[in-house]
C-alpha cells in the first residue's frame, strides 16, 4: 500500500515548540485519515529547527465505497415528503426504492451508494486544512506572496512544502493543492549554511538519507543520542566527567540540525562563585554544559557547547565567542554572589513588609511570622529543637530578595543556604533555607533534619490553610497555587520520616494564625483532612497499592494520624492478598447485602446485642464466640497499634463466618430467630470494624 511523505519547511521553529507540534502533526493527520476510512499501517513524525516532517506508511490507494440505507416516508405520504426523499437519496423514482414493513406502517427505503475516492485526493483536500488550523501556541502573519497579503497563521514563515504519495516500487506522485501561495512539491533544502541548495526527494527512505547527506539529522533522539556521546568522550578525552542535564539535552537537540559539540573554557578564579550559580548561569545564557573533575566532584572551568555548524578553524571562533560571552556572565553572577554575601539575611527581612503574599493573606512579612509559630508549634513533635526551628522559619525565605536569586529563581532556597552558612549559622539552621521547599514532586528526595522537616511542614501548611480559608482550593484540573503538590508534601515528609502528629490540631493551629477567619472555622480542619484522604489515595496508586483501602480505614472516622492510617492500609492490604483475608471480605460483605435487604424491609436497624437464648445451632454459636474472641484481640492490637496482629486475629473469623453461611439459614419462619441471627451478622460486621469498613473495600 502506498506511502505518504510530508515536510512543511520553515523558518526556525523554538526548540520548546517541537515535539509537541510533531505528536500534533502526526494526530491530526491520521485522525483525519481514519475519518475518510483510510485505515493506515502506521505513523512518525520528526521535528528539526527547520522542519516538521511525517510519514504515514500503509494508507490504502481508494476509500472503501460505502453503502447505507436512508428510511425514508410512509407508503402513500404526501408527494412533497416523497419528492423530498428521493432528492436527498438520490434516487430517480421510488421503483428504485425498498418497502420495509414495520408494526407503524410500510416505510420506503433507500440504498445510497458512496463510491470511495483515491486517497491522494483526499490528502490534497484534508492537508491544507490541517496546515491552516495547526495548533501552534503562538503564530505569526508575514508578507505578501505573488502580490497578495499573507493569510496563513504559522509558528515562523513557512518556504516550502514537500508531499508525495506512492508506492515503494513506483515514482510516487506529488499531493497536489496549495497554502497561501506556496504548492507542495518534492523539493526541500538541507543544512542552511552547509548544504543549503534544493533537494528533489521522493519517499520517507530517499528524504532522509538526502537530508543527512545535506547535514540534516532528522531525528531529534538521533540527535540527542549524537550529543550526548560525543559531549560525554570529549570530556573524558579531557579528564572530566559531563554533569547530564536531560531538559537541557532536550532544548539543544531543537537548536540544531548538525550536532557538532566543543569545548571551550573560563578563569579558574570563577569557580569561588557558588557550583549551582556557575551551573545555571551557563545554562541560561549559553545552553552550555558544565564538567566536573571526576576525583572531586566539583565544577572544572571548561564547558561544553553545541554548535550547528562544521567550522572551517575547527570552532576556534564559535568557542571564542562563547568564552567571551560566558565570562561575562560569569562576572555579572560572581559581583550579585560577592554583594549579596555583604548584607545579612535578617536585614534584607523589613522589604517583605511591602511585598504582598496574597491579598486576603496578608504580606510576605506576616507570611513569615506565621510560619515562625507554627513551626515552633510542630517542633517537638518531629524531635527538632525549637529554638533553632524559629530561627530557620524566620530567615528561610530571605534568599528571595538576593540578587542571585533575582536573577537565577531556581537557585532559591540554595543560596540561602550558602548565605546562612557564610553568616555562622548551624548548619540545621542553614539547610532549612533549601529543604524547607522539599519535596517538590514525587522525585524530589524528603528532608530528614528535623529542623528542616519542622519548617517545610508548617510552611505547606501554612499555604494549605491559608488558601482553603478563603476559599481558593484546587477544581479540577486548575491548581493555581500548587496545593495539591503542597498536600503530598506535607503526606511524604510525615510518611518517610515515620512522624506521629494531628493533623486536625495543626490545622487548626495554623488557622489560629490567619487575620481572616473563614465562616465554617470549624469544618475547614475535616475538610482538608478530606483533601489529604484524597492525596493520599493518589500517592498509593501511583505506588501501584489499592486506594479503595483508604476509604475503608477513614470511614472509621477520627483518623488523622497519617502515619497510623498508611501502617493500617498496608497491613490491610497484605491480609486482604491472603486467601484469609479474601474469604472474610467475601462473607462480610455477604452479611452487609443481607443485612441491607432486610433493614430496608423491616423499616429498621438490628443493633444491639444478640440473644444467647435464641441460638439453637452450634455454627451460631460458634460465630457468636469467635467475634466476641476476635473483637477484643484485634481492639487490643489496634491500641497498640500492632496492626498486623489485628489482621490476625480478624483471619480467626473466616471459618465460623464460612460455617454459619454454609449452615445456618438466616431468615428463619420463626420471627424472634431471624431478629437474633439478623443481630449477630450485624456482629460480624461491627467486629470487622475494628481494623476497618469492609463495606468500603472493592472487590
Amino acid at each position: 500500500m502506498p506511502d505518504l511523505l510530508l515536510e512543511l519547511f520553515s523558518e526556525e521553529i523554538p526548540a520548546r515548540m517541537q515535539g509537541k507540534a510533531a505528536d500534533d502533526l502526526r494526530r491530526m493527520v491520521t485522525d483525519k485519515l481514519v475519518a475518510e476510512g483510510l485505515v493506515y499501517e502506521g505513523a512518525k513524525a520528526f521535528a528539526t529547527p527547520r522542519r516538521l516532517a511525517l510519514t504515514v506508511h500503509g494508507i490504502p490507494a481508494r476509500q472503501p465505497d460505502l453503502k447505507t440505507e436512508r428510511r425514508g416516508p410512509k407508503v402513500g405520504a404526501p408527494d412533497a415528503a416523497v419528492q423530498g426523499f428521493l432528492k436527498a437519496t438520490g434516487l430517480k423514482s421510488l421503483d428504485e426504492a425498498k418497502i420495509q414493513r414495520d408494526p407503524k406502517g410500510d416505510f420506503y427505503i433507500g440504498l445510497i451508494e458512496k463510491p470511495g475516492r483515491d486517497a491522494i485526493d483526499v490528502l490534497a483536500e484534508i492537508l491544507p486544512v490541517i496546515i491552516r488550523t495547526f495548533p501552534w501556541p503562538k503564530s505569526m502573519r508575514w508578507g505578501a506572496r505573488s502580490g497578495k497579503p499573507g493569510s496563513l497563521n504559522w509558528v515562523r514563515p513557512l518556504h516550502a512544502i514537500t508531499a508525495t504519495f506512492g508506492l515503494e516500487t513506483e515514482e510516487p506522485d506529488v499531493v497536489k493543492f496549495e497554502v497561501d501561495g506556496i504548492e507542495a512539491g518534492q523539493t526541500t533544502y538541507g543544512h542552511r549554511f552547509l548544504a543549503p541548495a534544493a533537494i528533489s526527494v521522493r519517499r520517507f527512505e530517499d528524504y532522509e538519507a538526502k537530508l543527512l547527506d545535506a547535514k540534516v539529522v532528522l531525528d531529534p533522539e538521533r540527535r540527542k543520542d549524537a550529543i550526548l556521546t560525543d559531549a560525554k568522550q570529549l570530556a573524558f578525552a579531557q579528564g572530566f566527567e559531563l554533569v547530564e542535564d536531560q531538559n537541557l539535552l532536550d532544548e539543544v537537540a531543537g537548536l540544531v540540525e548538525w550536532p557538532v559539540v566543543l569545548m571551550g573554557s573560563f578563569e579558574p578564579e570563577f569557580l569561588a562563585t557558588p557550583a549551582e550559580v556557575i551551573r545555571a548561569t551557563i545554562r541560561n545564557n549559553q545552553k552550555c554544559f558544565v564538567v566536573r573533575d571526576p576525583k572531586t566532584g566539583k565544577l572544572a572551568n571548561k564547558f561544553i557547547l553545541v554548535a550547528n555548524i562544521e567550522a572551517t578553524d575547527g570552532g576556534k571562533t564559535i568557542i571564542a565567542g562563547n568564552e567571551r560571552v560566558i565570562r561575562a556572565r560569569l562576572s555579572d553572577a560572581k559581583f550579585f554572589y560577592e554583594t549579596d554575601l555583604k548584607t545579612k539575611l535578617e536585614e534584607r527581612l523589613p522589604k517583605f513588609e511591602q511585598i504582598v503574599f496574597h491579598e486576603k493573606l496578608g504580606t510576605q512579612a506576616e507570611r513569615i511570622k506565621r510560619i515562625e509559630r507554627l513551626a515552633a508549634e510542630i517542633a517537638p513533635l518531629v524531635g527538632a529543637d525549637i529554638a533553632k526551628t524559629k530561627r530557620a522559619a524566620h530567615l528561610a525565605k530571605a534568599d528571595l530578595l538576593t540578587e542571585v536569586v533575582g536573577e537565577f529563581p531556581e537557585v532559591q532556597g540554595l543560596m540561602g543556604k550558602y548565605y546562612a552558612l557564610a553568616q555562622g549559622e548551624d548548619a540545621s539552621v542553614a539547610g532549612a533555607s533549601e529543604e524547607h521547599y522539599k519535596p517538590q514532586g514525587p522525585a524530589d528526595r524528603v528532608p530528614t533534619d528535623p529542623v528542616s522537616v519542622a519548617v517545610a511542614l508548617a510552611d505547606k501548611l501554612d499555604t494549605l490553610v491559608g488558601f482553603w480559608a478563603i476559599d481558593e482550593k484546587p477544581t479540577g484540573s486548575k491548581d493555581p497555587y500548587a496545593l495539591r503538590r503542597a498536600a503530598l508534601g506535607v503526606i511524604r515528609l510525615i510518611a518517610e520520616n515515620a512522624l506521629r502528629l494531628s493533623l486536625m490540631k495543626v490545622a487548626a493551629s495554623a488557622l489560629a494564625g490567619l487575620l481572616v477567619k473563614p465562616a465554617d472555622a470549624q469544618k475547614l480542619p475535616s475538610d482538608l483532612l478530606a483533601f489529604f484522604a484524597d492525596r493520599l489515595k493518589v500517592q498509593l496508586r501511583e505506588q501501584g497499592a489499592r486506594h479503595d483501602l483508604v476509604d475503608a480505614v477513614f470511614a472509621l472516622g477520627g483518623q488523622d494520624d497519617l502515619l497510623m492510617i498508611v501502617r493500617r492500609v498496608e497491613a490491610l492490604g497484605k491480609f486482604l492478598d491472603s486467601d484469609d483475608g479474601k474469604n472474610l471480605l467475601a462473607g462480610t460483605k455477604r452479611a452487609s447485602n443481607i443485612l441491607s435487604i432486610e433493614e430496608k424491609k423491616d423499616k429498621r436497624s438490628f443493633d444491639g446485642a444478640p440473644d444467647a437464648a435464641l441460638y439453637s445451632l452450634d455454627e451460631e454459636k460458634a460465630l457468636a464466640k469467635a467475634i466476641g474472641e476476635v473483637k477484643a484481640e484485634a481492639s487490643a492490637a489496634v491500641a497498640k497499634e500492632d496492626f498486623a496482629a489485628a489482621m490476625s486475629a480478624m483471619a480467626k473469623l473466616r471459618p465460623p463466618v464460612d460455617a454459619f453461611f454454609d449452615k445456618v439459614r438466616v431468615n428463619d419462619d420463626d420471627a424472634k430467630v431471624r431478629e437474633n441471627r439478623l443481630k449477630l451478622l450485624n456482629e460480624i460486621r461491627s467486629a470487622t470494624r475494628a481494623v476497618a469498613d469492609f463495606s468500603k473495600i472493592q472487590d
